[in-house]
């Protein structure tokens, strides 16, 4: 087996939009960076067709500034974003183009100085007392170990911290069943105005489901108002259907995403219950599962709904969408009672204000939550309360389940990932551990930087 050794001031883990951010801020402040992803590829959900959730908050203010906005104004600027549409039913949406969100973060990367190294999976860590000194990555036969003075996990699952040893928590507190992942595809040949002609004629389909509150206007003229949309709907037909023996996956719901390309969409309908996106096991069958159900999917659309008799399947995603696993502790911890009366302390690093939205992984169900306006993440919510030298970002940072169906939406991690990166770099510089960087020092800087952390 070949062996590699590197060094560097900061080692991110996971190129997702969480460490697509975390490493461009700890670059940019003067960090030496290396950002290591087991995919071909920057960007993780980002390149998946979801869109961009939450840039603003039920009132319409923008809550996410910094890097999130800079991409998104990069994408624009090549007409491959169709800007921020605020929303009924998720506050506000930003469609943009997969493919070129790739290419743009390459870029910035490549430009900001940042090392990439791609097609290696994380296989071990090295603690000695109580800090991480390395990482380890394998690919093609090699193990390369990487030593740094700082680590970010942005693996999503929290790989790294698992491998360090730390606690974690999994699961909704009543069930203790994590929120089901989606094995995302598209759509071409899809005949928008087909189908909003059906939707005018039989408005009963646009009726949300009882868990969701979703404000007026969610309707055609909304859906045509902007290409920034995400269509959930269908309910009274895919009822019928399923009365009818007609539904094979006897989902309730339609999901799709509109795209910057006419006749596409991206499709997230399938779901895969009861399945540990932290598994190899459980992802493997969800991947078959998740195959079966889209070529099921295709079908019953092309038979029965009015605009997609002549739709093709164009790609399928590479790996399930992974909405919640591991969740480690931290030196602070976001709850729900914050998150829903808007507390936004004095220590805030990024904002949030998406809705809570948390998918059922027992039935078909999925609650949504209204938030009035924006609540904050402090920074100790990023820093492991187990493990110096090592920081959280994205998904598995400190939280509870239910903040978790907030935070999870890539504005917040990318804002999460930038306040990482910028508490990274300072920890290089002022040759302290992340724990003992000054608050002030995080929030300066990244106010410098555009960040939004107040409203």
């Amino acid at each position: 087996m070949n062996l590699q050794n590197f060094h560097y001031d900061v080692a991110v883990v996971g190129g997702g939009p969480s460490g697509l951010a975390a490493a461009l801020s700890a670059a940019r402040h003067g960090a030496k960076v290396i950002i290591l992803e087991r995919n071909g590829y920057l960007g993780g959900n980002a390149v998946t067709g979801l869109p961009f959730l939450g840039f603003l908050d039920k009132q319409g203010r923008q809550v996410v500034g910094g890097i999130a906005q800079e991409m998104i104004d990069s994408l624009i600027e090549i007409g491959r974003c169709a800007g921020h549409n605020r929303c009924p039913l998720h506050n506000s949406v930003t469609v943009l183009d997969p493919e070129y969100f790739k290419i743009i973060a390459m870029d910035k990367c490549r430009e900001a100085g940042i090392d990439i190294l791609f097609h290696c999976e994380l296989v071990d860590v090295n603690v000695v007392n109580r800090q991480m000194t390395q990482v380890s990555v394998m690919g093609k036969g090699m193990r390369i170990d990487i030593t740094a003075s700082v680590f970010i996990d942005a693996t999503g699952d929290g790989d790294a911290a698992f491998l360090a040893g730390c606690s974690f928590e999994k699961g909704q507190k009543e069930t203790g069943l994590m929120q089901p992942p989606t094995l995302m595809f598209s759509l071409c040949g899809y005949n928008e105005e087909e189908f909003f002609h059906y939707l005018e004629q039989h408005p009963e389909d646009l009726q949300p489901a009882e868990s969701m509150q979703v404000s007026q206007g969610y309707d055609v003229p909304y859906f045509r108002s902007h290409r920034s949309y995400v269509f959930l709907g269908l309910r009274n037909r895919l009822k019928v259907l399923n009365e009818e023996g007609c539904n094979p996956l006897n989902r309730d719901t339609l999901i799709y995403i509109n795209s910057m390309n006419l006749g596409q969409i991206y499709v997230n309908t399938t779901r895969i219950y009861r399945c540990d996106g932290s598994d190899p096991h459980d992802l493997t069958r969800g991947e078959i599962e998740g195959m079966k159900q889209i070529t099921q999917l295709v079908e019953l659309l092309k038979d029965k709904i009015p605009g997609f008799q002549n739709c093709y399947i164009s790609s399928i995603n590479p790996s399930l969408g992974i909405r919640e696993t591991r969740r480690f502790s931290g030196k602070k911890r976001l709850a729900i009672d914050d998150v829903v009366r808007g507390h936004i302390p004095e220590d805030t690093i990024a904002l949030g204000s998406y809705k809570v939205d948390i998918h059922s992984s027992v039935n078909d169900s999925t609650i949504l939550r209204d938030l009035e306006g924006p609540y904050g993440i402090p920074l100790g919510c990023l820093i492991s309360d187990e493990i110096d030298g090592l920081l959280l970002s994205g998904r598995c940072i400190s939280m509870d389940a239910p903040s978790l169906g907030s935070v999870r939406i890539m504005p917040t991690c990318m804002a999460l990932g930038e306040a990482a990166g910028v508490c990274a770099s300072l920890s290089v510089d002022q040759g302290i551990l992340p724990a003992q960087v000054p608050v002030d020092d995080v929030v300066a800087l990244l106010k410098e930087d555009q960040a939004i952390l107040s409203i």
